[in-house]
């Protein structure tokens, strides 16, 4: 695994290339795409950084594991590549966006769209195996996307994160709170979001009036 990484993230992350465990998770990366079908695509690990330079990101949104079905994970948390059917996640988010801004249920389930705007769609774990999720979990990566939030939070102001269900509420502690806004959230898996957790948080709303107040653009949902 080469680490191609969008050049204006290289500055901020150099030191953390360096580090043991990350030299550690390469080498146990790239031992599993050799011997394991993993996901997603080589070129694509590091896609959430190409497509929101750290100029440019102005809103996270953190999920925990890639897709490790056959062509769905491209890089960017809960988004799937075009022409594969939407996940239950990602139904949830659209029909959330639907209802919040009166967007028409989209076609395509890719996110790209979202990126290119300045949402990093971050992943706390970037790779997993084929048909076994959380494979790829504790070897590293956690240490490397924590690291990215704690980053963001030191060296940028008005930055808006969007923590949806447990996993990503604890990463609330990387935060600085009084600099950037945190939005919370049930999960919008369907266990979480049939018991009233997720539908109706308006978000995506609210993001746009937080970007909007601090004189950034509104991201096109």
């Amino acid at each position: 695994m080469s680490v191609n990484i969008h050049d204006s993230w290289k500055q901020p992350l150099v030191k953390e290339f360096e580090q043991s465990y990350f030299k550690e998770l390469v080498s146990f990366v790239k031992t599993e795409y050799n011997q394991h079908r993993c996901y997603p695509k080589g070129k694509h690990i590091f896609a959430a950084f190409d497509h929101s330079s750290f100029e440019k990101t102005k809103v996270v949104i953190i999920g925990q594991d890639p897709y490790h079905g056959p062509n769905q994970a491209n890089g960017l948390c809960f988004s799937v590549n075009d022409g594969i059917p939407h996940p239950p996640s990602l139904i949830n988010i659209f029909k959330e966006i639907e209802t919040d801004l009166s967007i028409p249920y989209p076609k395509s389930g890719n996110l790209e769209r979202w990126a290119d705007q300045g949402v990093l769609l971050l992943n706390a774990t970037l790779t997993v195996r084929a048909h076994h999720a959380g494979s790829h979990q504790r070897k590293g990566w956690e240490s490397f996307t924590d690291h990215v939030i704690k980053i963001i939070s030191e060296q940028k102001e008005e930055v808006v994160f969007l923590l949806w269900g447990g996993y990503a509420k604890k990463k609330a502690t990387l935060i600085d709170k009084n600099k950037h806004h945190i939005l919370t959230s049930g999960h919008p898996s369907p266990l979480s979001a049939n018991r009233g957790y997720w539908f109706g948080n308006r978000h995506f709303s609210k993001t746009n009036e937080i970007l909007m107040q601090n004189d950034r653009s509104s991201i096109n949902w």
